[in-house]
């Protein structure tokens, strides 16, 4: 197996761009204090990123998939993070099985 140059460069150069603005935010975002309604915007950023990239996933693919997403939003609003992940697991692998996929 041989590794092309180019890739390994790209793979490269986007981890490199993706630590800089990690490590950036976290220079940056300890010099600031938010307040009022900045504070409120940065607060709702993960549910709304989270919103973004799972949504579509949940409304696109089929049944199995939705009422899996539904079941881990319920599960959200009364366990922890690591009980919700749980009940994600197991309902997407228990649909999909279900739904003979």
């Amino acid at each position: 197996m041989s590794i092309d140059p180019v890739t390994l460069a790209a793979i490269l150069g986007m981890a490199l761009a993706t630590y800089a603005c990690r490590f950036g935010g976290l220079m940056i975002g300890g010099r600031l204090a938010p307040t009022g309604r900045t504070k409120a915007a940065v607060d709702a950023i993960p549910p709304a990123v989270l919103t973004a990239v799972i949504a579509p996933t949940l409304l696109a693919t089929g049944w199995p998939e939705t009422l899996a997403g539904a079941l881990t939003i319920l599960a959200a609003t009364r366990l922890p993070l690591i009980g919700v992940i749980g009940v994600g697991v197991a309902s997407i692998v228990a649909l999909r099985f279900l739904a003979g996929g």
